[in-house]
């Protein structure tokens, strides 16, 4: 668990960390060794905005919202490692984050460019895209937000793109999650064309040359010949008034500038989906790669992005919606269609068509004609490397990682800057490179650090000369990136981790958290796993090298490594858990949300309640929605554990639904919870009126003696231990687990040999299996059976390997398979079709004849056979017997 520390925890952080606690205690009692940490994601824009309106220091507020988080976490009886915490703003531990981003430069991972930011013209300071509203305005200043350009550092996760992609499928992760990622990194094999740009018609004074080619990239290589014009952004070295015609220049700068302006509000996309209009033809015309007598005109575009491929597509109308679009709205002359379909029915000749086909055999496919779209692709792309116009290619849409913060509260960026040497890495004995205390946050005039002068100024580690700090911060996604490595030698002060202790953990065997961390987060910890993986940091090469672990050590963890090499990867399981939405009520006529003192609920029959609007009488509309103030939905966890207790609250939260599943949160019917809670208290009370007279291990030897029920309820101790492993082993369906406690408690509650050690076993079982979902109320239960010598009289072992006799310290309970067969069952007597009784503890299996005559030899059969001949019988197997007399 890494959470941000908020200070306050909400519904979502019950669920998650309610199921992250059980499945822990479920592996501890299953005998594995369970590493089960808490950290703190603590840099970040919120504490930094806090400490700004609060006027308290970022570490101040950080550490007062942890020590909140901590206490309200035992309230619902979390069992976490505490001593393995960590916080991202220690310097013990950002000292590492720095050295990792020294072991990327180092190895030419990360490197600094200009690239565009948000920029508050008021307050003159870049803003992060969630401080820009939906009007391109600053969420403080209110200023319209400009973007500038700025030199920030860059992370080379592209150079990785084709091993996260590949290796998603060694992952244990949701489909859904695993395309996210593939689609994030967007993965397409094409061609890339170099379209000679027509020198006629520039303007250019002859000191400096214009590019000679405008390069596109294309996943559709056959429909080449249909190119109608090509489309460039905003920021392409052609859009210049040292390039592009007089009599186009002024026309096309003014929709350069709309663009951009437009791209800072967020209102332009690349995807083909949203088609874009706004384009200006720029009086430039390029050779088509493969036919130099055509000229093909050059549009500025605004759904080309500087940012993705090569700032440059090709526009084929007849064979994409969005071009065709644009040739629409800016009356671009449009070649007809060069590909069709195999089948002429599949497609009307007048729309676009998208599919892969046949060339047409027309004028301009020339040789390709009549080739299918998969060949000729082939060949297209053969005959362009040939006239050294162009080549296959692999695009990505994934783009390099931007680590730079213009922001106070975050890891240094750990070089400095020298007139003469440039960036110098600061030396690794010099970390960490921490932040200066005394920096005054304002939220106004660039990055807090660039105004700490004397933090700023220090002296080049090389030349020993005058030189200056680097005033920005680290993305804190690269502090989240790494941590779980932490977690496996969180103490170790001269490595970020020891080789050995982080080779014998990873991967992480379950990573717990919601979707939205899907995308960002964990592809960002991949590639900084798979990086020091790839460069020995851990893994079996460095394992081999270590020579502070024994030889036998060392055999053992390279024998799990030799098991699957998971190359890298840091989290071998994912469960996404859904979100906690509250129940929402709206005004009837405004669809405003209501506030729950606005709103009567009166209770009707059957457990079923009806609302009102107090304020008009008028039912609202009651919906579940996500949890948030706006909505006055949300509720406080720790006033519900007040209320119903933390066991009552984890366990309504956890039988709700699915853990992947949204969560309907319905805090009246926790009640339910608690009173099964006290059925079990009555469970243990009655249990001691009549202790077991013998051991469950003698007793199980003369099994076949038993009578029905204690039969019985042994098979259903097992099958509730069968289904509760499942649950919680595999499935991770918590509601069925706990819904099998319930049936084996309901069961226990009827058994009447409460002596006989087969209810002690169950009990036992029950209680076991209880205590890593409630662990308060096993506890209580447990302790209630050892005092009392129950458990002692069954044979059953209360003590566990630590000499203590915590229930979660005993064994998960193994299931008996024999058991599970069921011996007897309870058969129904129907006569002429209708149920007058029922026959119990009858041999599973019995046949036809030998059921017929149990049912007449039946006390009460008399009452309804009595001078009645039998002229048919139905048998259904197990279950029921129907006699039909005349």
């Amino acid at each position: 668990m890494f959470p941000y520390p908020s200070g306050v925890l909400h519904m979502g952080h019950v669920r998650v960390y309610t199921i992250s606690d059980a499945l822990a205690r479920f592996h501890r009692m299953r005998g594995k060794h369970v590493v089960n940490p808490m950290g703190w994601d603590a840099f970040g824009l919120p504490a930094e905005n806090a400490a700004i309106e609060r006027g308290v220091a970022p570490s101040e507020w950080t550490v007062r919202n942890i020590a909140v988080m901590k206490d309200q976490l035992a309230r619902i009886q979390t069992d976490f490692g505490w001593d393995r915490e960590l916080s991202t703003c220690e310097p013990d531990y950002y000292k590492w984050t720095q050295h990792l981003f020294l072991q990327l430069y180092e190895h030419g991972m990360v490197y600094r460019k200009e690239a565009f930011v948000n920029w508050d013209p008021v307050d003159q300071t870049v803003l992060a895209n969630e401080q820009v509203d939906k009007n391109g305005r600053s969420w403080r200043s209110g200023a319209v937000v400009e973007r500038r350009k700025l030199v920030q550092w860059f992370a080379k996760i592209t150079a990785y793109a084709d091993d996260l992609l590949n290796d998603l499928d060694v992952l244990d992760w949701p489909e859904h999650v695993k395309a996210m990622q593939a689609n994030w990194i967007g993965r397409s094999e094409g061609a890339e064309f170099d379209f000679a740009l027509d020198s006629k018609g520039t303007n250019h004074d002859g000191q400096a040359q214009p590019p000679t080619a405008v390069t596109v990239f294309t996943s559709r290589p056959d429909t080449v010949f249909g190119v109608s014009y090509l489309a460039v952004s905003a920021d392409h070295p052609l859009i210049s008034r040292d390039w592009l015609p007089t009599t186009h220049a002024t026309d096309v700068l003014c929709c350069a500038k709309d663009i951009k302006d437009c791209q800072a509000k967020g209102g332009v996309s690349s995807d083909s989906s949203q088609p874009s209009k706004l384009g200006v033809f720029t009086g430039l015309y390029a050779l088509h790669p493969l036919d130099p007598d055509r000229r093909v005109p050059i549009y500025i575009a605004d759904y080309v992005l500087s940012g993705y491929g090569t700032g440059a597509v090709m526009g084929v109308p007849a064979h994409d919606a969005r071009d065709s679009e644009f040739c629409k709205a800016n009356d671009v002359p449009v070649h007809d269609s060069v590909v069709e379909p195999i089948s002429q029915d599949k497609k009307a000749a007048d729309s676009v068509f998208t599919d892969l086909g046949v060339l047409r055999k027309v004028p301009e496919n020339g040789i390709f004609g009549g080739l299918a779209s998969a060949e000729a692709m082939a060949a297209i792309v053969h005959a362009a490397e040939e006239k050294s116009s162009g080549r296959a290619a692999v695009n990505y849409r994934l783009r390099d990682w931007l680590l730079s913060r213009q922001r106070y509260w975050g890891a240094p960026v750990p070089v400095v800057h020298c007139a003469s040497c440039g960036v110098v890495p600061v030396p690794e004995d010099e970390l960490p490179v921490e932040l200066p205390r005394s920096v005054h946050l304002s939220g106004r005039g660039g990055s807090p650090l660039s105004h700490a002068a004397e933090w700023l100024s220090c002296k080049c580690p090389r030349c020993k000369g005058p030189a200056k700090r680097d005033s920005d911060t680290l993305d804190t996604f690269v502090d989240s990136s790494w941590y779980f490595l932490r977690y496996t030698d969180p103490h170790n002060r001269s490595l970020p981790f020891g080789a050995s202790a982080a080779t014998a953990t990873m991967p992480v065997d379950l990573y717990i958290g919601g979707v939205e961390h899907a995308i960002l987060h964990l592809l960002y910890s991949r590639f900084i796993s798979k990086f020091l993986y790839k460069t020995q940091t851990y893994g079996a090469a460095a394992v081999q090298d270590d020579a502070a672990i024994s030889d036998s050590v060392r055999s053992t963890i390279l024998q799990k490594c030799s098991s699957k090499d998971y190359n890298g990867e840091p989290f071998k399981r994912l469960l996404t858990q859904g979100m906690v939405h509250g129940l929402t009520y709206k005004d009837p006529s405004t669809g405003q949300f209501l506030k729950p003192e606005e709103v009567e609920v009166e209770a009707g029959k059957g457990g079923s309640s009806a609302a009102r609007v107090i304020a008009t009488g008028k039912a609202p509309a009651v919906v579940y929605e996500k949890m948030s103030k706006s909505k006055y939905n949300g509720v406080d966890p720790t006033e519900t554990v007040n209320k119903y207790g933390a066991d009552a609250t984890r366990l309504h939260m956890l039988y709700l639904a699915p853990p992947q599943d949204v969560l309907e949160w319905d805090t009246q019917s926790i009640v339910g919870m608690q009173r099964w809670i006290n059925r079990l208290g009555r469970l243990v009370d009655g249990a001691f009126e009549a202790k077991p007279l013998q051991t469950i291990t003698e007793s199980l030897t003369s099994r076949v003696e038993w009578s029905g029920e204690a039969k019985e309820t042994y098979r259903q101790a097992n099958v509730a231990v069968q289904k509760a492993t499942e649950a919680m082993g595999t499935t991770f369906a918590f509601n069925t687990a706990i819904a099998s406690l319930i049936e084996l408690s309901n069961h226990l509650a009827t058994v009447k040999e409460c002596a006989h050690p087969s209810y002690a076993y169950a009990l036992a079982c029950l209680i076991k299996m209880l205590s890593p979902l409630a662990p308060s109320v096993g506890e209580e239960l447990w302790e209630v059976c050892c005092k009392n010598k129950y458990f002692d009289a069954a044979g059953i072992m209360t003590q566990n390997s630590t000499g203590g006799i915590s229930v979660l310290g005993q064994k998960w309970p193994d299931v008996d398979e024999s058991a599970l067969i069921k011996q007897s069952t309870t058969i129904v007597v129907q006569i002429n079709g209708k149920v007058r009784f029922k026959i119990d503890d009858v041999d599973v299996d019995l046949d036809k004849e030998m059921l017929a005559q149990l049912a007449k030899e039946h006390p009460l059969a008399a009452k309804w056979l009595f001078a009645k001949s039998i002229i048919r019988v139905i048998h259904v197997p197990n279950k029921l017997i129907n006699l039909i007399i005349n």
